[in-house]
């Protein structure tokens, strides 16, 4: 029998593909039962072994995807593999795409304005049968509490959180038991990457799993964060050495 979770450096990774984590969603959506999803990478897992606080906000998510190839091949390392990267980006899309079919409200929370703005007006003009439950950018104070009063009297189905790896987390779970309903996802530059303001790497790239590099010639600026991938390689493969 397959596990529901893989945990890798104690993160429990929902063991899932992406077709499959949709459908999940989609009945949760129709039950709207209120749910919490994390798209992790390893600078995600690293940084929750790190700090604790932010290790016990990934507690309250009840799924946490691998987005990431990073993730993908530590769990092939220590003999528990995962079907396939699930990263934000895609879910984002997919769930687009499912708000458009079942006329769905989706509210847009991060990135600047500018972002922000061609964002919901791209979503719009792309998936016409979506509701608009509302929009903010990322800047705002996070001792008012307006917000979160939008957000709940609205009472949108999605909530795309693009406010970036940790911000992004920390809100939702220090928000979520506020709202009655709602499907929050933390998915960091989507919006960038949906509005054009960013291009992905070209499908090949992807394919070759060496989307985070692509990023990185592109925004080389990235290098320092990109240090933490051979570090998370090392740590996963220290812990299996030890447990034999």
């Amino acid at each position: 029998m397959t596990s529901k979770f893989v945990h890798i450096l104690g993160v429990p990774f929902v063991n899932t593909s992406q077709k499959d984590f949709i459908s999940t969603l989609q009945s949760r959506i129709a039950k709207q039962e209120k749910t919490f999803v994390v798209t992790a990478n390893p600078e995600i897992v690293m940084h929750s072994l790190e700090d604790d606080q932010y290790k016990q906000t990934l507690a309250k998510a009840q799924y946490i995807t691998a987005d990431g190839i990073g993730i993908v091949k530590a769990a092939a390392i220590i003999g528990k593999p995962l079907p396939e990267r699930v990263s934000g980006y895609d879910l984002m899309l997919d769930l687009l795409e499912t708000a458009d079919k079942n006329r769905s409200s989706v509210f847009f929370l991060g990135a600047a304005e500018e972002v922000l703005q061609a964002t919901v007006k791209k979503a719009k003009q792309n998936y016409p049968g979506i509701q608009i439950a509302g929009s903010h950018n990322g800047f705002f104070d996070w001792n008012d509490h307006v917000l979160t009063q939008q957000i709940k009297n609205a009472a949108p189905d999605i909530v795309f959180v693009a406010l970036g790896f940790p911000r992004q987390e920390q809100w939702i779970g220090a928000n979520i038991d506020k709202f009655d309903k709602g499907v929050f996802i933390g998915i960091g530059g989507s919006f960038d990457v949906f509005s054009g303001t960013v291009k992905r790497a070209p499908e090949l790239w992807q394919k070759m799993n060496l989307e985070w590099f692509y990023r990185l010639v592109k925004q080389p600026s990235r290098w320092k964060r990109m240090l933490v991938l051979p570090k998370f390689a090392a740590t996963v493969i220290g812990r299996k050495a030890l447990r034999k």
